[in-house]
């Protein structure tokens, strides 16, 4: 990050504590982090990827649909940010058409080192690639870019956020220069005590530099959001460990997360919309088969039952039909790939 960004957010660290970006960044992703640890996020919490392998075969159409709009490129690029172990790389190759699979190159990025049995096809990498032609897919992966957060003192001023390894925290010094900018423009906060925000400028340059490797083609976040007219009036900092909430705690024990301003990480000709909006564009519908496939052929009416399911989860109100999908057209136009509403 730059100086710029990072003036009025890394002050007042002397004494117990520091700013939740840098804390957060050292346990998630330090020697021994959460994401460094040989069970992979999997092992703490389940994502859409976990869920249904339906997941995985939208993607797929997706980058199918890429691929029809850029002409059916030599080589067409499939990124899956924050790969975890591989999971929805893998699950996108295994179902795409032969002649798509056989043009599609194939990069995983995460920071843990590459898992063993991960299909010879994907590349691992431990930084986003440049030059990339077709579609970048970063699911869950905002979330975990380390932000610092502010909150309203006594007096109604908004102060850093410190914390110490064991979580415990205090209030540090006023937010000013760009963090202050950010949050005037993006999440301003009144002068009630208490009142708290993350201050989402990393994220905001993380995504706008991934977006600039992709030379033309579609990169997509997916993720916990929330826009200008819905701020959370205390914010979203939690944890997770094991398959359950828990309080943030920056000694790699846990994941570290918070909700993204996916309005403030939009580009010029984004477009976000809910996850059950954009499955169902990509055939994920949740719809019960008929019944008169019970008698007929009852086998596929078990698999297409358990088929539906599965997708109902993946749209559902409430859950991860919720998250946000964050769509970034490079050089080509997104009603060509997504139609909109």
């Amino acid at each position: 990050m730059t100086d710029d960004v990072t003036d009025g957010v890394a002050g007042g660290t002397a004494g117990a504590g520091r700013g939740w970006r840098a804390a957060a960044r050292d346990a998630l992703y330090g020697p021994g982090g959460f994401y460094r640890r040989p069970e992979g996020p999997g092992g703490h919490f389940r994502t859409s990827v976990h869920a249904s392998e339906l997941f995985a075969r939208a993607v797929a159409e997706l980058l199918c649909r890429v691929d029809e709009v850029l002409g059916a490129p030599d080589v067409l690029d499939f990124v899956d940010m924050a790969a975890g172990r591989g999971e929805l790389a893998g699950g996108v190759l295994a179902v795409l058409p032969e002649e798509v699979a056989a043009r599609t190159r194939v990069r995983a990025v995460e920071v843990a080192d590459r898992p063993a049995g991960l299909d010879p096809r994907i590349e691992w990498l431990a930084e986003p690639p440049r030059e990339v032609t077709g579609l970048l897919f970063a699911n869950e992966w905002l979330d975990n870019v380390p932000v610092d957060v502010a909150e309203v003192d006594a007096a109604g001023v908004p102060r850093l956020v410190l914390v110490d390894g064991a979580g415990a925290e205090r209030l540090g010094e006023p937010v000013s220069g760009a963090a202050e900018r950010w949050l005037a423009r993006w999440w301003p906060l009144g002068g009630e005590p208490g009142l708290r925000a993350e201050i989402g400028a990393p994220r905001d340059e993380a995504w706008e530099d991934v977006v600039g490797g992709v030379e033309r083609g579609l990169a997509v976040a997916v993720d916990y959001w929330h826009t200008a007219d819905a701020r959370p009036p205390f914010g979203t900092l939690t944890g997770f460990r094991e398959g359950r909430e828990t309080a943030p705690v920056p000694d790699g024990s846990c994941d570290i997360t918070a909700h993204v301003a996916l309005d403030a990480c939009a580009l010029p000709g984004g477009r976000v919309l809910p996850q059950r909006t954009a499955l169902r564009s990509l055939g994920v519908t949740g719809a019960r088969p008929p019944l008169t496939l019970a008698s007929t052929h009852p086998v596929a009416y078990v698999r297409a039952l358990a088929s539906a399911g599965e997708a109902a989860e993946l749209t559902a109100a409430g859950g991860l039909g919720d998250f946000g999908w964050l769509l970034q057209p490079v050089g080509v136009e997104l009603d060509d790939v997504l139609p909109a509403d």
